[in-house]
């Protein structure tokens, strides 16, 4: 019997792997689902730099269900550690890997560097990182690329097959046939489903036939707010921090989330309610993928683009004219000379690191600031710490004092809510065997019992636990 191993996205949103055993024709094959990045406190952190061991060497192919680093942040590691088979996803997520990697070898570099320094001066040995950008070249030489419902066969006599998700640009919803028992069976894992209210991607592809499905659980305990009430909210907060003379900070994801609150300041603009003269992007990376979606833009949902087109006048480049792009570190310094009237988006989206923590310094202690949290926040976290209300944070060292006023807008979330996950699993035909993923302890019980409620009963694994197809 082919079986299947979770190592990773069990009781946490990040740190996305699957191990997957087949039973082949002619002998047994080892397949790696995801190979993903934790993200959060510092033990989540610690996890990452856990060896592979000879899984490196024993494995002959890894899917990839999109790019961003919860799901694909360990695949220079898993490279460097030996695995030198195919990785096989969505040609516009081996477009985008190329930026999200590399960006997380020079960000690595650099934080490493900080803390050898201080580690040489306490006396204690210098640490390696977790790859390089030598390592990423590897990486991105194994990855080949695949259209959506273009079927690809793998090691092992296993088929494979990538839906929309709808999440971000490429992201997959993966579909598997797998050889086990005599009998070939079908493995359904969602990825990162999209919110149907995204106004750049279109709506996620639904499933009808599947044995065993791994289900993201990120928003299993709630349904997000009306996508037109979270931009009224939006709008509102934009125009409080303009008549306060304040700043306003968007911790943003450089994947989806920025290009979705990019095109919302856009319609915005055009119907004259933006306020604010200067709105930043302050991040390089961000910078790069909101370019490479203008490129791509045929993949994108074309109802959404229309708006925008018809209010430019069919010009890209009168989206949002007083956007700036600020690519330098000099550039986005200067930033922090403007005390009012700017609009900052930047990373990292949950305030770990990134530009985004030098413009909170500046600003969470002047009451006239909006902190506008646009993403999930995980346990660990700066950003989860704002959102729950703390008076005061450590940022960079330094002990500041929250004045700054806080808002959550759930409703442009990348992510299906619970109402849209269950309505994804109800499609599926024959009652497969559900296995709740992606998901924090609360949010997945509440998800399993609102399916229960619907008739559709689902399990929330634990780490290594090894199940059967």
């Amino acid at each position: 019997m082919s079986r299947l191993t979770f190592l990773g996205a069990v009781g946490e949103v990040t740190g996305s792997r699957y191990l997957l055993d087949v039973d082949g024709p002619s002998r047994p094959h080892r397949l790696l689902l995801e190979c993903g990045l934790h993200q959060g406190g510092r033990e989540l952190e610690d996890a990452n730099a856990v060896p592979f061991g000879r899984l490196a060497g024993q494995l002959e192919a890894v899917v990839l269900s999109h790019g961003h680093l919860d799901h694909a942040g360990l695949l220079p590691k898993l490279v460097r550690e030996g695995y030198r088979g195919p990785i096989h996803c969505t040609a516009d997520t081996a477009e985008l890997l190329e930026i999200m990697l590399v960006d997380a070898a020079f960000v690595m570099a650099k934080d490493l560097e900080w803390e050898n320094r201080w580690r040489s001066r306490a006396g204690k040995p210098a640490l390696e990182p977790l790859y390089d950008e030598d390592d990423v070249v590897r990486t991105l030489e194994q990855c080949e690329p695949h259209d959506y419902g273009r079927p690809v066969t793998l090691p092992g006599d296993v088929t494979l097959v990538f839906r929309d998700a709808g999440h971000i640009l490429g992201s997959a919803i993966i579909e598997l046939a797998i050889p086990s028992g005599g009998q070939r069976r079908r493995l359904v894992f969602s990825g990162d489903l999209g919110n149907p209210a995204s106004a750049l991607m279109k709506t996620p592809e639904k499933v009808r036939d599947a044995d065993l499905v791994l289900m993201e659980s990120t928003y299993g305990d709630r349904d997000h707010r009306p996508l037109p009430d979270t931009l009224e909210e939006f709008a509102r907060v934009l125009e409080e921090a303009h008549a306060d003379g304040g700043n306003v900070l968007i911790p943003a994801f450089a994947v989806g989330r920025t290009q979705e609150i990019l095109y919302h300041l856009s319609v915005l603009y055009h119907e004259g309610r933006l306020r604010q003269q200067m709105v930043f992007l302050d991040s390089p990376m961000a910078i790069r993928v909101t370019e490479l979606y203008a490129r791509k833009h045929r993949a994108l949902d074309p109802d959404g683009l229309k708006v925008l087109n018809v209010a430019a006048h069919g010009d890209p480049g009168q989206y949002l004219p007083i956007l700036r792009l600020t690519r330098s570190v000099e550039e986005s310094m200067a930033i922090n000379r403007i005390h009012g009237g700017a609009i900052v988006i930047a990373g990292a989206g949950m305030c770990n690191g990134g530009r985004i923590v030098h413009h909170l310094r500046y600003n969470l202690e002047r009451p006239s600031t909006r902190l506008v949290i646009v993403g999930f926040q995980a346990r660990g976290t700066l950003g989860r710490q704002l959102v729950e209300g703390v008076e005061r944070v450590r940022v960079l060292g330094e002990e500041l004092a929250v004045k700054a006023r806080v808002h959550t807008l759930g409703g442009f979330s990348a992510h299906a809510g619970q109402s849209e996950l269950i309505g994804w699993a109800g499609a599926f035909r024959d009652h497969p065997r559900f296995y709740l993923v992606h998901g924090e302890p609360e949010a997945q019980r509440a998800l399993q019992e609102a399916l229960q409620e619907a008739g559709i009963q689902a399990e929330i694994p634990t780490y290594r636990q090894r199940v059967e197809l």
